[in-house]
């Protein structure tokens, strides 16, 4: 067992700023965090496939976003730009 293990606090911490990852945070939840910071960005990506509905407002676009490891659904009502 670690000496501080049972201490509230690591002697020389408190008051210190740190790095850590996000998957490392245990409250609050790690997408509740990304939401917090990340929420109101753009992302942008190239539309893969389109739902069934098209161009309709409720149809859906599946977009490739560079950095991504799989594609993600977005509803055609909800894209803001479109390049060609």
């Amino acid at each position: 067992m670690d000496a501080y293990e049972s201490n509230d606090e690591r002697p020389g911490l408190r008051n210190k700023y740190v790095r850590f990852h996000i998957n490392d945070i245990y409250v609050p939840e790690p997408a509740e965090i990304l939401e917090e910071l990340h929420g109101q960005e753009s992302l942008s990506g190239r539309i893969i496939q389109l739902s069934d509905r098209g161009l309709q407002r409720d149809a859906f676009a599946l977009v490739e976003v560079e950095g991504l490891s799989r594609p993600v659904v977005v509803p055609v009502a909800k894209i803001v730009e479109v390049q060609e």
